[in-house]
């Protein structure tokens, strides 16, 4: 395994390369109680066009396989993979994004065992027409919970408007309707071309052995078949840079009103360096405007348009972006005029070096806090990874951020047409 040493943060990670193609990254906490292991695909919800491995022809599979499968996955022919992660006192989970589908466990004992019942499970797939069918009647079940949830459907309203044609406007477990269409040809299509150990990183923190748990992860790998290494080849629609409708109302019964403006973000076509600053750039400005101490977060709380629920994120990918801004609010029209308002005007803001360098350092604070926590890490690593990035080289690139950086960034970030609003209101 290859060593590395970050002496700033005080950190040794371990990283390799299996034959197979997996990339494995292992990174000793010895001071920590328990271990945290999590098993990523680079596949997610909006993979639904794209050649298969061995095929030359490109197929379009139904809304929320990816999902689908995930669920899919922990039931064996012989019981059920959490029963096994329990019996060693493990506790076991996964979750399915737009780009990616991750298997998980957090235990304090038996670590080795546990990495291996992950990687066998994940990497033994065992479908039926009859485990398939049944399966669509809980993962329906799951789809209505989610229509009843306010929150939920303010996202997902908010990522419609934004997105006309990116499948990112689909919600990730699909529709009632798009899942009583998957078969278990679907399922073992979409595992065959995009669960190979090529397209897949294993990543381990904690109170582990590097080298005896790289022996292990070796050993496992080095046991099983996997078709040849080839090229995942995916395909989205074009996007117009423009929103797909300026203003979405959904009715359901609340109490009170939900409204978010969603900022459709450019991310396309941007390398590895441009992308993380774009990244970087975009969260910081959002901070500095819209966490409780922001200039923005004050005027809406001064005219009482905001409560406690008010929040904001953003999500840069390779082929889509979105940044949403939104809560809670009696005012739901006066909170979407305010806060496009107050956004537009940031094209002629001059952030002072004063402001910069305490963005800078809240930044910076804000992640080394946040790496106390075994799971930040690992999924912030991964999900760097996913983009040819080390995370261990982001605070490096904050420190390189400059004044005229955020400046020039602020003059371009945000045309009127790329704004777009969600309101909820009461049926």
């Amino acid at each position: 395994m290859n060593k590395k040493t970050y002496t700033d943060i005080d950190e040794v990670i371990y990283s390799q390369k299996l034959d197979n193609g997996l990339s494995v990254f292992l990174m000793p906490r010895p001071e920590m109680e328990k271990a945290y292991a999590i098993f990523t695909t680079n596949y997610g919800s909006i993979d639904l066009r794209f050649v298969p491995i061995g095929e030359s022809e490109a197929v379009t599979v139904p809304d929320g396989v990816a999902h689908f499968l995930e669920h899919k996955l922990f039931e064996k022919e012989d019981g059920d993979v959490f029963a096994d992660f329990g019996k060693l006192g493990a506790s076991a989970n996964a979750f399915t994004s737009f780009t990616k589908t991750a298997y998980l466990f957090a235990a304090t004992n038996h670590i080795e065992k546990n990495v291996e019942i992950l990687l066998d499970f994940v990497q033994d797939p065992y479908f039926t027409e009859q485990t398939v069918e049944k399966e669509k009647g809980i993962i329906a079940q799951e789809i209505n919970m989610y229509d009843d949830q306010p929150d939920w459907q303010s996202f997902m309203g908010t990522i419609q408007a934004l997105f006309k044609n990116h499948p990112v406007n689909i919600d990730i477990a699909g529709t009632v309707d798009s899942i009583m269409k998957i078969t278990k040809d679907d399922l073992y299509t979409c595992y065959n071309t995009f669960y190979h150990p090529e397209n897949m990183t294993l990543f381990i923190i904690g109170n582990i052995n590097a080298e005896s748990l790289s022996q292990l992860i070796e050993e496992n790998q080095a046991g099983k078949r996997f078709a040849d290494i080839a090229e995942i080849k995916r395909e989205f629609p074009d996007e117009p840079e423009e929103v797909a409708e300026k203003y979405k109302e959904i009715k359901m019964p609340v109490s009170i009103p939900k409204c978010t403006v969603g900022i459709k973000e450019s991310s396309s076509h941007l390398d590895k360096e441009a992308f993380l600053k774009k990244e970087l750039l975009t969260t910081m400005v959002l901070d500095h405007y819209f966490a409780r101490g922001g200039e923005f977060y004050q005027e809406l709380y001064k005219d009482e348009l905001i409560d406690g629920s008010f929040s904001f994120e953003t999500n840069l990918e390779t082929s889509f972006g979105y940044s949403l801004i939104g809560g809670n609010t009696a005012r739901p029209e006066d909170f979407a005029a305010k806060v496009k308002e107050l956004l537009l005007s940031t094209t002629h803001a001059e952030i002072t070096d004063e402001a910069f360098r305490r963005m800078q350092k809240k930044k910076i604070g804000q992640i080394l806090r946040a790496m106390n926590s075994l799971e930040y890490i690992a999924n912030n690593f991964i999900d760097y990874h996913r983009h040819g990035i080390n995370f261990f080289d982001v605070i490096p690139q904050i420190e390189a951020l400059t004044t005229a950086d955020v400046n020039e960034f602020l003059k371009e970030w945000i045309k009127e047409d790329q704004l777009a609003v969600c309101t909820i209101k009461q049926a």
